[in-house]
Order: structure tokens, then C-alpha cells, then sequence
């Protein structure tokens, strides 16, 4: 029979190790920011639809508008240096996609 400890506890290495040639460099800094960006702007989303003061709703708009442009800058920069990366699609799957979801439109909200 194996007796299990009363208490729980934390197992960790006590020393960090970071290789030395394993340094952050450009690539991952941007796209640490880009990270947080694409998340405050989440955030922001959640506070808009929540806030009843229209002062505060005006402020919170104006630095989420603001993150939003910045987020967009971290693409353009990432992109044109070729280190964020989009795949195209097929014309005819994004013909079939817009069908399917203007049928579901249609049947979801008709006029």
C-alpha cells in the first residue's frame, strides 16, 4: 500500500536554466508584443460592452482604438521583415465559405 502525503507540495528545479545562445532576439520580442496586443485588445472589447459611464466608455474606446492601430503596426513591421507569415486560400473555398455563411445569415435573419 502506498501512503500519499498529507500535505501537497510544490516540486520544482530550484536553478533556471537558459542556455546562452537561447537569448530573445528581435523576432521574439515583436511578437511578444504582438501577443499583448491582440490580447489588451480583447480585453478592452470586454470592458466596452460592460461600461456604463460614457465618459469612461469614451476613454476606454480611445486607448482600445489606439492598441488596435499599434497592433496592426506590429503586423505590417513583422510581416514586411517576412517573420509573420499568412497562407492563402483557394478562391473557391472562400466562395463556398461566403455561400454557406450568407445561407445561415438568411435563414437567421430574414427581411
Amino acid at each position: 500500500m502506498i501512503k500519499q502525503p498529507a500535505q501537497s507540495t510544490v516540486i520544482q528545479n530550484t536553478e533556471t536554466q537558459i542556455p546562452e545562445n537561447q537569448q530573445m532576439n528581435d523576432r521574439d520580442y515583436l511578437n511578444d508584443l504582438l501577443m499583448a496586443e491582440k490580447y489588451m485588445t480583447t480585453s478592452y472589447v470586454q470592458v466596452l460592452h460592460e461600461a456604463s459611464h460614457q465618459a469612461l466608455y469614451e476613454d476606454i474606446k480611445n486607448i482600445f482604438n489606439a492598441t488596435c492601430d499599434h497592433q496592426r503596426d506590429l503586423y505590417n513591421l513583422m510581416f514586411n521583415k517576412g517573420w509573420y507569415k499568412v497562407q492563402s486560400e483557394e478562391p473557391r473555398k472562400l466562395q463556398q465559405t461566403h455561400q454557406q455563411f450568407s445561407q445561415y445569415a438568411q435563414q437567421q435573419f430574414p427581411k
